[in-house]
């Protein structure tokens, strides 16, 4: 394929030369002619491992070119990267300049030309602003509306600093975030026998996916550096204790607990980290991740109490009681919680759980129920459809078969999804329907 590549910084120039590596003819396009002298010579701009070679290669094959000639790098592609820089403003924002000078440049010279060009987005940037930034200007500039006189999509890259050249050759994931079908399948040729999966998502989903990468990353980092604030001070070696930490893949390292949903509870999670930040607040070592983490699912429980009460609705079914499907363990569950403030505040509540009868409850988690909802005899039934018939609201908290078969017999109520059913992607704006995270 012919392919453009703008912006020669980091990610454009490893684009630029591994496409070229891969037989693309391509043109490198940047407004500073230092970078362009450079690439055009066989140098790579920027230090990265392999991409001097891959570069010279590149260039020597005649598969790599560059040029500050925007219009001309068009009229010669397919397809365009765009790779420009978007960096913070002093107020913490996303700098859009670049690549609302570029989509100018991109929509000026589409107006001239006469046959169908698609533009990728390689840039981070966040959600809404391809849809409701760029794409507008290169309408605008080229008179040519989106998806019809040319395509459009976002690409995200997931390229590390020093290994660039690998993670582009050797990726993981392909994420495209396409506008229109057409736009997505040009796209995806050019990583077709690359290895890895290929996502192909709606444009915000694509914009959104780098930045939950980096976040956790982000998260990762400083989670291990509190680890090790708190051994150091415990006179206990960090790298042992993450050690065995990094050696779970079923749970640690993997993807369990990364779907969003109900707030987690249970008879582990709250209590050790409660008693791992007090012994932190007692030895004097500051965790503001770690002390924080119950205050974030603290807040995911008031969006669900605010979810019941902006539908104006009194009588509310709560399918499913236990932290986790498939046991009767009550404690620190936070459905118990939201039934305990929704009767605080005069709701009418009923619940189902399949696996709860207060006869069977003992020990520390009958002693937890009696604190909490005293008076669970009372709401507790025996049957789905009883508390449906009850409830102009269904709180569901578990994917359990009779729970799924209810909903399906929901009609006419309000379903708050806190588990994500079967199905509810398809019913994700419907009314009636309402995912908690999704």
């Amino acid at each position: 394929m012919r392919i453009s590549v703008f912006g020669l910084g980091y990610v454009g120039s490893v684009c630029a030369a591994c496409l070229a590596g891969r037989g693309h003819d391509v043109i490198g396009v940047d407004i500073n002619p230092e970078k362009v002298a450079m690439t055009a010579r066989g140098q790579a701009p920027v230090l990265e491992a392999q991409l001097s070679d891959l570069t010279a290669d590149a260039v020597s094959a005649r598969r790599l070119h560059a040029t500050t000639d925007a219009g001309k790098a068009i009229a010669e592609t397919e397809l365009t990267l765009v790779c420009v820089g978007t960096p913070s403003e002093a107020t913490g924002g996303l700098s859009t300049h670049y690549l609302e000078t570029a989509s100018r440049h991109l929509g000026e010279a589409l107006a001239e030309k006469p046959t169908r060009h698609t533009i990728a987005f390689r840039s981070t940037m966040l959600p809404g602003t391809c849809e409701d930034l760029l794409i507008p200007i290169v309408e605008q500039a080229s008179g040519l509306r989106a998806g019809v006189g040319f395509g459009v999509c976002t690409n995200p890259e997931f390229l590390r600093e020093g290994t660039g050249v690998k993670d582009f050759l050797e990726p993981e994931k392909t994420v495209i975030g396409e506008l229109d079908r057409a736009s997505g399948d040009v796209v995806e040729s050019i990583y077709a026998d690359f290895p890895g999966r290929i996502f192909r998502v709606p444009v915000r989903v694509a914009e959104l996916s780098k930045y939950v990468d980096n976040s956790f990353h982000a998260l990762k980092v400083a989670f291990a550096n509190e680890v090790g604030a708190l051994s150091k001070a415990l006179d206990v070696d960090s790298h042992d204790v993450m050690d065995i930490f990094r050696a779970d893949r079923k749970l640690n390292i993997s993807t369990a607990y990364l779907r969003p949903g109900l707030a987690f509870g249970g008879s582990c999670l709250p209590k050790d980290l409660r008693a791992l930040v007090h012994l932190a607040r007692h030895i004097d070592v500051s965790v503001p991740l770690l002390a924080n983490i119950l205050a974030s699912n603290e807040e995911h429980l008031r969006r669900t109490l605010e979810l019941v009460a902006a539908t104006g609705r009194r009588r509310v079914g709560i399918f499913g009681l236990a932290f986790k499907p498939g046991t009767d363990d009550l404690r620190e569950s936070p459905l118990v919680e939201l039934s305990e403030r929704l009767l605080g505040k005069g709701y009418d509540v009923r619940i189902y759980d399949p696996h709860v009868s207060l006869a069977h409850l003992m020990g520390t988690n009958r002693d937890y129920i009696d604190r909490h909802l005293p008076h669970l005899g009372d709401l507790l039934s025996k049957s789905a459809d009883d508390v449906l018939e009850h409830a102009e609201i269904c709180v569901v908290g578990s994917r359990e078969n009779a729970i799924v078969e209810a909903m399906d017999r929901a009609d006419g109520r309000i379903v708050i999804d806190l588990v994500r059913l079967p199905g509810a992607e398809k019913r994700r704006g419907e009314p009636g329907y309402v995912g908690v995270g999704w």
